[in-house]
Order: structure tokens, then C-alpha cells, then sequence
């Protein structure tokens, strides 16, 4: 049989605007299928297949309520990339990654940043709690871009809905399938939250969406008046609109901007210190160091602004790059993309505040983004400029950052010394 899920189709069209420009498929596959975007109308279609030999199966698999996941969850998702191609190497392909984000009824729509390929549609995405493997979700298009820019989020459908309207129709057919459906049952217990310092449910708390009326990104808050983002997102603004993310409400609250670096500061920084007091928000603990290799979450509001809260995406502490001994620069493997820009990167494991996003990497010569290699700016590079203004209100010490070396700033044009060197892809 076929069946929809009216409510995926509801959220995606919320969440996904036509007139951003979004693209569910690789370059290949819209120049071999003309037609492929006039698919994006069954997006939300389903086949439920009945095997002629079932297959035996050695363990039971739980399917658990998409309302109650929590974002940052390690997932798992399985599928076979590149198709019916080699099956016998590229059958049941694991990828791991978390639940970055949610939308819609009962969040019906699951993003991860797990990496998936084409071929991995019809995939489940599946979540381990206490040794057991629960699926969660169906994997509906493996690759998304806005406009230009690979977004580096995989698109799944709860199975908790799709279950939900297979009922709904063998209610009103009497197909019989129900002896197959027993087995299908949700689980009955909600996934505990985790509230510590390196939660994600905690860590989410602190950062704020930044709408300086042109555009918009992402900041972090440092105490409950005080907000550091990226100088590009305020678009040379006087004022900035700030709307506070919290799990219940959104609060929208004018900022002033007490600083901003000039645009040849290699340093892409502003502060702001906020109309009102924002209460009950975590003030996060400023690394004093970095550790390469280390697992980090960036928060942030790329991609989907406040549609649907804060994403989270999860990676490593790629390389930190130094001049003369002081960290300079932080590059990350988690997924950036545009609205990402003064979001902070967090440590997994400690919950410290070790930076904020910068940049994303671009090819010049095709346009096109990696989200994947991204850049930000270290924490330590304004500690003590955010402790001295906490002590004493003195701005003075943030216009050091308009003083960068020569050398720094070779690093944030991504170059090197001597100056005459090939020229970069990037």
C-alpha cells in the first residue's frame, strides 16, 4: 500500500520556503533527472511492502514517540548508498551523528547532521538507549542546499506519524495487516533530560537569535544583559532586535551595541548589551584552553531562523591554529551554515564556551559552501576584555582587537607567509 503523512507535508512546506531556494538533490541528479524537482510533491508519500518469504529476524525493535525525543540525541541512521550499486558493499551503510533539530506536530520532521548519501532514502534513523535500538524516523532526502549552500542536514519522517496513518487508513479499508502491526509498537517511556552543563537542552539556553533587520544570525548570551555575536551580523546596525530562544516562549528584546571590531580587524566581533534582563539563563563557563580532537556542539539558528528553535550539530575540534603561541583561530568538522555566524561552539563533555562561529568555508569558483570546514573565533582571544567591562564598564580593552598583527590577519584571509603563494581554491 501507499499512504501519505498530511502532517510532514504541513511542516516541510512551513519550514522548508520555496523562495529560499532550497534543493533536495546533488547537481548530478537534477542535469540526469529534468523532472526530479516535481517529486518534491510526494516528499511525504509512503510504501508499506509485504516480503513473499519474511525474512527472520533475531531481536525485537522498539519504534519510539518522535514528541518525545530530545535534540542532541546520538543517532544512528542506516541506508544504502548509490542504490542497487554493489550492493554487497554498500548495503546497510551505517552512519552516526545527533538530532539536530525537530519541526512541526509532535516533530514529525527530524533533521540530523549524520552524513547520508543518495541511496539512502527509505533508511531508518535510529536512536540506542539502554542497548536497545529504537527507529525513530525514515530518511527522506539524504542531501539539502539553500541556494548555494550545502546545508549538511539529513530530512526524516517520524515513523511514530507515518504508524499513526497507516492505522487511520486500515480503519477505514479493513486491509489486514493488523497481525503484522502488532509487532509495531511505540515505547511507552519518554527520554530523560539531561539538564548538566554539557547538555544540549542546557547549552541551548544561553544563545539568542540576532535580527539586525537586514538579515539575521546567532549570539550567545555571557550573562543575563550582555550578548557576543559576529560585527557581519549586525549589517552596521545601531540597534539590533534580539529574540530569545527558551524551550517555552520566544522574548523579543532591543540591544544597544556597546562594541563592534572595524572591518579590517581580522576579528569578527560585537557586543551587545541587551534593553532588559534576560532571568533564569546559564551563563557560560569561558574556556581558559583547547584540546584538538575533542568532541563540540555548535547552536545556533542557521538555515531555518527561528522556525523551529535553535539546530544543534555535533563534530570535532578539527585543528586550533595558533600564531606565536595564542590560539587565533578554531576550525570545526560540525555542519555551518548561513544564520550560523556568532552562534557559540561548545566542548561536549564540559559544556564550556570555547568560541564562536565565524565563517564556513566557499569554493570561489563554484559558489558552492562546505559546511563541514568552518572557522571561530576562540573565547580566549576576548576573555579578558568581558571581564574588565564586567568589573569596571571599560570598553577599552575590546579595541585591542582592532590591533591584530599582520600574522593573524594572514590566517583569517586563510594565507600564508611568503605572500607570493598559489593561488587557493577557497
Amino acid at each position: 500500500m501507499l499512504l501519505p503523512c498530511p502532517e510532514f507535508q504541513k511542516a516541510f512546506s512551513n519550514l522548508f520556503i520555496k523562495e529560499e531556494g532550497w534543493v533536495f538533490s546533488s547537481e548530478e541528479e537534477k542535469n540526469e533527472y529534468g523532472e526530479f524537482q516535481k517529486d518534491l510533491a510526494y516528499l511525504h508519500w509512503f510504501a508499506i511492502l509485504k516480503l513473499q518469504n519474511p525474512l527472520p529476524i533475531s531481536h525485537k525493535m522498539g519504534i519510539m514517540d518522535s514528541s518525545k525525543l530530545v535534540k542532541g540525541s546520538t543517532v544512528y541512521t542506516c541506508g544504502s548508498p548509490f542504490g542497487s550499486f554493489y550492493t554487497d558493499i554498500f548495503l546497510n551503510t551505517m552512519t552516526k551523528g545527533i538530532l539536530s533539530n525537530t519541526s512541526g506536530d509532535r516533530s514529525v520532521i527530524l533533521l540530523t547532521d549524520a552524513r547520508c548519501l543518495p541511496g539512502s532514502e527509505g533508511g531508518g534513523i535510529f536512536l540506542l538507549e539502554e542497548g536497545v535500538l529504537h527507529l525513530i524516523g525514515i530518511i527522506v532526502a539524504p542531501l539539502c542546499w539553500k541556494t548555494n549552500e550545502w546545508v549538511g542536514l539529513t530530512v526524516a519522517c517520524s515513523v511514530s506519524h507515518i504508524l499513526d496513518n497507516i492505522r487511520k487508513i486500515l480503519g477505514r479499508t479493513g486491509i489486514a495487516l493488523k497481525n503484522e502491526l502488532r509487532s509495531l509498537q511505540l515505547v511507552d517511556h519518554c527520554m530523560p533530560k539531561v539538564m548538566g552543563p554539557g547538555s544540549v537542552e542546557h547549552l541551548m539556553a544561553s544563545v539568542v537569535l540576532v535580527d539586525s533587520g537586514q538579515a539575521w544570525g546567532s549570539g550567545v548570551l555571557l550573562s543575563p544583559k550582555l550578548v557576543l555575536t559576529c560585527r557581519h551580523v549586525l549589517r552596521n546596525s545601531l540597534k539590533t532586535m534580539l529574540i530569545h530562544f527558551s524551550i517555552f516562549r520566544y522574548q523579543t528584546i532591543k540591544g544597544r551595541v556597546l562594541f563592534a571590531t572595524e572591518a579590517f580587524s581580522p576579528y569578527d566581533i560585537a557586543v551587545v548589551e541587551l534593553d532588559e534582563t534576560i532571568h533564569d539563563i546559564p551563563e557560560p563557563v569561558l574556556a581558559s584552553g583547547y584540546c584538538t580532537g575533542e568532541d563540540v556542539y555548535v547552536v545556533g539558528f542557521g538555515a531555518f531562523g527561528e522556525r523551529c528553535g535553535p539546530s544543534v550539530t555535533s563534530g570535532m575540534l578539527s585543528a586550533v591554529i595558533s600564531v606565536g603561541n595564542v590560539p587565533v583561530m578554531l576550525q570545526t568538522s560540525c555542519a555551518v551554515h548561513g544564520g550560523s555566524s556568532g552562534g557559540p561552539l561548545f566542548a561536549a563533555e564540559s559544556g564550556q564556551l570555547l568560541g564562536i562561529v565565524a565563517s564556513n568555508t566557499r569554493d570561489n569558483s563554484t559558489g558552492a559552501t562546505y559546511p563541514h570546514l568552518n572557522f571561530s573565533i576562540p573565547i580566549t582571544i576576548v576573555q579578558a576584555a568581558i571581564q574588565r567591562y564586567r568589573q569596571y564598564g571599560d570598553l577599552r580593552s575590546f579595541g585591542e582587537l582592532n590591533k591584530a598583527a599582520l600574522a593573524v590577519q594572514d590566517v583569517w584571509r586563510l594565507q600564508r607567509s611568503p605572500k607570493k603563494v598559489f593561488q587557493s581554491k577557497l
